[in-house]
């Protein structure tokens, strides 16, 4: 019982620290981030399982960690009001060609990156987007003017 009660707190946690950590940041992974999440995910390992290295240990954490997930799937899909909370919301960065500058502040993205990628999207300048909005998996989508 205890593997079960440490891997719903590690859960959680993660869960937290990846919500606070902003979905630009997890989408645009550079090489240290991924060694960061490798050792991270040692940590994760060694406060649930303690010392416990037993095959059961092991598949415990790793089902009460897949109900997790898909409990938290579910709930998204299944109550409406939640799924702000659980998954996030699209954000506009950019109405009729302008810069929505709070929007940008509070995802932590600066001018050139957003228009870094806009020219990855073949938009050479920001007065010719409709609509630029920050997806909940992180990516930027762009809607032209018509």
């Amino acid at each position: 019982m205890d593997l079960v009660v440490r891997a719903v707190v590690i859960f959680f946690v993660i869960w937290i620290v990846t919500r606070a950590v902003g979905r630009r940041e997890l989408s645009s992974m550079e090489p240290f981030d991924l060694i960061l999440l490798v050792v991270i995910g040692d940590l994760v390992q060694q406060g649930v399982t303690q010392s416990d290295y037993s095959l059961t240990g092991a598949i415990v954490v790793i089902v009460t960690i897949a109900v997790l997930t898909v409990a938290m799937s579910f709930l998204s899909f299944r109550v409406p009001r939640l799924r702000p909370v659980l998954e996030g919301e699209p954000l506009v960065l950019v109405q009729d060609g302008q810069v929505i500058d709070r929007n940008l502040r509070r995802e932590r993205i600066t001018l050139e990156e957003l228009r870094s990628e806009a020219r990855q999207n073949q938009i050479d300048d920001l007065a010719e987007i409709r609509f630029a909005v920050l997806e909940t998996n992180g990516r930027i989508s762009f809607i032209g003017r018509t």
